[in-house]
């Protein structure tokens, strides 16, 4: 067969290279069309890229630790039997891995040979192009820990070290003190945060955070000391919905060969709100606030190993509620089976949290960064409720759900954030009994 390149894939908008963290082939491996081949982490998601043909592994173009362009060849597949030197050469430095460097006088050259690992002691992940530029730029890990990172979970990228290096002060920059009676000094560094000192018990057990739980911990914390979170209620009478769902879901799993849940069904009324009010569907740069023009929903969704990840619907005004509900179906799938993809994770305009899938009925949702608001969705309860009907109020059995819709008060005050959840109400308590699908 002839030889084939597998390609560094395209993985969204925004995502031009990946860091590859791990082979899962060596040289010499016979590899399945489909089969994983390599893992590789972006600012945004870890992935797996998997082979476009069948074969054997004949060349690895690039080590683990090294940055790739999306495009770049990153392997080489052929027939068993092809020797690793009838490849391509590799070039000893992909030109598009290294990155220009902004010119500072504030740099100090002691620190230049300062060696930085791919993980600090706090657990950030640092890509081997930051890496790099910190090293070159004389940026010392603690130093590299302050720079406010806009990838995924609060990871550093390219673009948020070259945006420092020319803000950097005397203060922010290491420097060596002056050797005194011939005796060398280590370079002064920031000393890192202490732990707190929590008393470990007998019996007790420790549990260090996997790589994703600390990114998860850091985008929390970084949502909360950015966003000044307010919080709106509202319940929600679902009986109507409750009934069609009912009526309709043996039908629609025969005809669709799919589960119709409750959540597609929200999700709609909440794109039916964001056309009401697009001011909640926006970002926050600085002091300008960027309207999005589409709609696109994330939805929170839990993983086997506990933790959360956040796929997202692209564009999903233009989805019927079909559509929305094969969509919801294969993210959530693909998400628990871990075959998401970086686009399935990004651009993401609006989240949906669904805390009732574990009997909560209500809850209190943080933002998803850089979005400027979040719906939580309760359980859903029998409740003795007051109804009106034509020979007055009567008390009746109803099906009753809350929404909790957090909401960053920088840019969202209480009328808008509070008007918004009560129009996806509405859109629920309206929704027709005797709508066909």
């Amino acid at each position: 067969m002839a030889q084939v390149e597998l390609i560094m894939p395209k993985m969204g908008e925004s995502v031009a290279e990946a860091t590859i963290t791990s082979w899962l082939k060596e040289v010499g491996d016979t590899i399945e069309a489909d089969e994983s081949v390599v893992e590789i982490a972006t600012d945004k998601v870890d992935s797996e890229v998997p082979s476009t043909a069948e074969g054997v592994l004949i060349k690895k173009l690039f080590n683990e630790g090294d940055v790739v362009q999306v495009g770049q060849a990153i392997a080489i597949i052929g027939s068993e039997g092809e020797a690793a030197a009838d490849a391509p050469k590799q070039e000893s430095t992909p030109a598009a891995v290294t990155a220009p460097i902004a010119e500072t006088a504030t740099v100090a050259s002691v620190a230049a040979t300062e060696k930085i690992g791919k993980t600090s002691d706090s657990g950030n992940f640092y890509s081997p192009l930051v890496r790099s530029i910190a090293e070159k730029e004389g940026i010392s890990i603690a130093e590299l820990e302050t720079i406010s990172g806009s990838g995924k979970g609060g990871r550093v990228t390219k673009k948020d070290i070259l945006n420092y290096i020319p803000n950097r002060t005397k203060e922010t920059t290491t420097s060596a003190p002056v050797a005194q009676s011939n005796q060398t000094a280590a370079p002064q560094v920031k000393s890192q945060p202490e732990k707190s000192n929590i008393s470990v018990n007998a019996g007790d057990e420790i549990i260090e955070m996997d790589r994703m739980r600390k990114l998860i911990a850091d985008h929390m914390v970084m949502s909360k000391s950015t966003s000044p979170h307010v919080t709106s209620y509202v319940e929600a009478d679902m009986t109507n919905i409750v009934n069609w769902r009912n009526k309709v879901k043996n039908e629609f799993l025969s005809r669709e060969n799919e589960k119709i849940t409750f959540t597609p069904i929200i999700m709609e009324a909440i794109v039916k709100a964001i056309k009401d009010f697009p001011m909640i569907n926006v970002s926050v740069d600085g002091t300008n606030i960027i309207k999005r023009k589409n709609i696109n929903l994330g939805m929170a969704t839990a993983l086997p190993s506990g933790n959360l990840i956040v796929p997202v619907i692209k564009n999903a005004d233009q989805l019927n509620l079909v559509g929305m509900t094969k969509a919801v179906n294969d993210l959530a799938n693909r998400a628990r089976n871990n075959q998401l993809s970086p686009d399935d994770i990004s651009g993401g305009t609006y989240t949906m949290t669904n805390v009732g899938s574990f009997g909560n009925v209500m809850g209190t949702p943080i933002i998803n960064q850089p979005q400027v608001a979040i719906m939580a969705v309760g359980a859903i309860q029998k409740k003795p409720s007051v109804i009106e009907t034509p020979s007055g109020d009567a008390i009746a059995i109803r099906h009753k759900m809350f929404l909790s819709h957090a909401y960053d008060h920088r840019v969202v005050d209480g009328a808008l954030g509070g008007m918004f959840v009560r129009k996806v109400a509405d859109y629920l308590e309206e929704f027709d009994v005797n709508r066909e699908i």
